[in-house]
């Protein structure tokens, strides 16, 4: 029988390719709204890419800069996490999101969570 060692990361039902185009959007429409309410595996998965972003737009250089736009893809949300977002932040050492519990969804009894930023 094979053990689950050295495995990180969920795979939501999906192949690398489809769960990282939902990783990107996901990503984009955190930035673009600044909360977002989804699963429970999906917000825990996302909140710490959401965290590494916030912490590169801390520190505006170049590089920064770039990794952050491979990851948004979007000149105008790169701006936003740059020159918006990550400000805000800049007295803080890490903890940017918090996640709340919502009880389960309608349809399937999913557990969902709410992803926000701590200071809004």
């Amino acid at each position: 029988m094979a053990t689950k060692h050295r495995i990180a990361g969920r795979y939501l039902g999906r192949n690398s390719g489809e769960r990282r185009a939902l990783y990107r959007n996901m990503l984009v429409s955190f930035v673009e709204h600044e909360h977002m309410t989804t699963t429970e595996a999906k917000a825990k998965e996302i909140k710490s890419m959401v965290e590494r972003l916030v912490t590169l737009g801390r520190e505006d250089n170049q590089h920064n800069r770039a990794l952050v736009m491979a990851a948004l893809n979007s000149k105008l949300l790169t701006a936003k996490l740059f020159e918006l977002i990550a400000p805000r932040f800049a007295g803080r050492a890490g903890g940017y999101t918090r996640l709340y519990h919502l009880g389960p969804r309608f349809g399937d009894a999913a557990p969902m969570m709410r992803l926000e930023f701590v200071e809004l």
